[in-house]
């Protein structure tokens, strides 16, 4: 049983964790760097206006996925951005479907029509999630730079809510 409720700075600990162990791995985020729990909180407690962090936890409490939804400067006022990271060995439980379903009512409460979602090209686990979601393809962006100094291709997806 996946319980969904709202991030709080408290969260950040295994939040950090779980997140660096994905960028760790590596291949299907954007970040290539640790991020500290003081990192973390931060990116929760300062959150742009319009932004909503929910965490998913299992029977026993612990965390196993997190996604947020936060306008962007490169999307209309009317559309968001999403990110999704649910523990590694646990993708395929429903973790990501409990936190979508939480995240697209929450979306459409604050007023967005639709959600974008920037996966790496590579990503196919990513991919895949989205699609399943319901979004849909509407472009691609060739050779975006990740702070490592790597290059990649990522395919733009749309959720009309």
């Amino acid at each position: 049983m996946i319980t969904v409720r709202r991030a709080t700075p408290l969260d950040a600990p295994p939040m950090a964790d779980l997140l660096n162990e994905i960028i760790a791995k590596g291949g299907t985020t954007a970040l290539t760097r640790p991020v500290t729990s003081r990192d973390m909180a931060q990116m929760v407690q300062s959150a742009p206006d319009r932004s909503v962090w929910n965490i998913a936890l299992n029977r026993e409490g612990a965390l196993r996925g997190f996604q947020y939804i936060e306008p962007s400067n490169h999307l209309p006022p009317e559309a968001c951005s999403i990110a999704t990271f649910v523990q590694i060995g646990r993708t395929g439980l429903g973790i990501g479907s409990a936190l979508f379903t939480a995240t697209a009512k929450a979306a459409k409460a604050l007023g967005y029509v639709w959600i974008d979602a920037d996966i790496r090209a590579d990503n196919e686990g990513g991919l895949i999630y989205y699609q399943s979601r319901g979004f849909r393809d509407y472009g691609r962006r060739e050779g975006v730079p990740l702070a490592s100094g790597q290059r990649v291709d990522k395919i733009l997806k749309r959720y009309d809510i």
